[in-house]
């Protein structure tokens, strides 16, 4: 803080002292985190919480913690993943159209909340809330960017979501299974042996918003498919969720392949990122030809997310942006 700047102190009650303990986090993790990230003072007394600071900063933080509050009221919980990701949003004010002292938008609005078995999801930023509303508005639906923004996480909830609720029949996950610099020949078992570490991540989603033995009957049933992408050949997708992960490891003619599976009563998700392409070099990628061919047309969606959208440890945003500016990457 320079001393140009004016230091302010801003008083905020929550009635509620249950909430408050879990708006504070364990050992005050929380307030912890917005001290460090807006460069602020927080003294807590009672269930009044003292904010000192920069009068921009105070402010952002007194916007943050009454979102957060007002979350805790609503009835959900507050972990470290909602407070990092507030944070970066409070502090994009050019992304987000969010000012200083505001009270942030956080997830979720009352329509666009993802029931599964398990949990309820909800989307964390502005990108992502877009990213899924789109989901439910188009048949066909791209989401392009670094890993960890939730673009296929949030993809299988809304097809579960969809299936659950009767909407769809099936579900239909699949990825490239192509080698990042590991041999798939190498690898012990049989076909379906070496495949599946591919898929695996595909297998963690669904065990997040679906019971084991339900699951388990699911695939055995063959109304939950995961498959690598070349056994999507020759297939008609009807009455389907569909969704293609990693399709930045798609050459050109499997996606165009992928894309015209797409049957009656189908929605399919697209999801990749440009930026770990394991082709081969001077095979081109099947999802920027997409991007390139498809952007104009109706009802097909294309959204975007960045380092800010990304909703794993914050160290994975740090990652992503040192190596974008290594790169030139925007």
């Amino acid at each position: 803080m320079t001393d140009t700047q004016t230091t302010t102190e801003q008083v905020l009650e929550f009635p509620d002292n249950r909430l408050l303990i879990d708006l504070c986090g364990a050992y005050d993790a929380h307030l912890a985190a917005v001290e460090k990230a807006l460069e602020v003072q927080i003294i807590r007394r009672g269930n009044q919480v003292s904010i000192l600071g920069d009068a921009d900063a105070a402010a952002q933080a007194a916007g943050v913690l009454n979102t957060l509050y007002a979350r805790l009221e609503g009835g959900r919980s507050v972990e470290q993943a909602e407070v990092d990701s507030l944070l970066r949003m409070g502090n994009s004010d050019a992304d987000t159209g969010v000012r200083s002292g505001d009270q942030l938008e956080m997830p979720i609005p009352g329509g666009m909340e993802i029931q599964t078995r398990k949990k309820r999801v909800e989307p964390r930023t502005a990108a992502q809330k877009a990213y899924v509303q789109s989901l439910f508005d188009n048949e066909l639906a791209f989401g392009i960017g670094p890993a960890g923004t939730g673009k296929t996480y949030l993809a299988v909830a809304v097809g579960v979501s969809m299936f659950i609720g009767g909407h769809v029949d099936k579900i239909i996950l699949s990825r490239p299974a192509v080698e990042a610099g590991e041999k798939l020949g190498y690898l012990p078992g049989d076909m379906k042996d070496k495949v599946d570490p591919y898929m695996q991540p595909l297998y963690d989603a669904l065990n997040d918003f679906l019971p084991g033995k339900q699951l388990a009957k699911l695939l055995e049933d063959k109304r939950i498919e995961i498959a690598p992408l070349a056994f999507m050949r020759g297939r008609t997708l009807s009455n389907a969720f569909v969704v293609l992960d990693e399709a930045q490891n798609a050459t050109s003619m499997q996606m165009k392949m992928f894309l015209t599976r797409l049957g009656n009563n189908s929605r399919m998700v697209i999801t990749g990122d440009r930026t770990q392409i394991d082709l081969p070099r001077g095979v081109p990628s099947g999802l920027a030809d997409a991007e390139r061919l498809l952007s104009a047309i109706p009802k097909i969606s294309f959204n975007y997310f960045t380092s800010k959208d990304v909703v794993r440890h914050p160290l994975v945003a740090a990652i992503i942006e040192a190596y974008e500016a290594d790169t030139g990457v925007s």
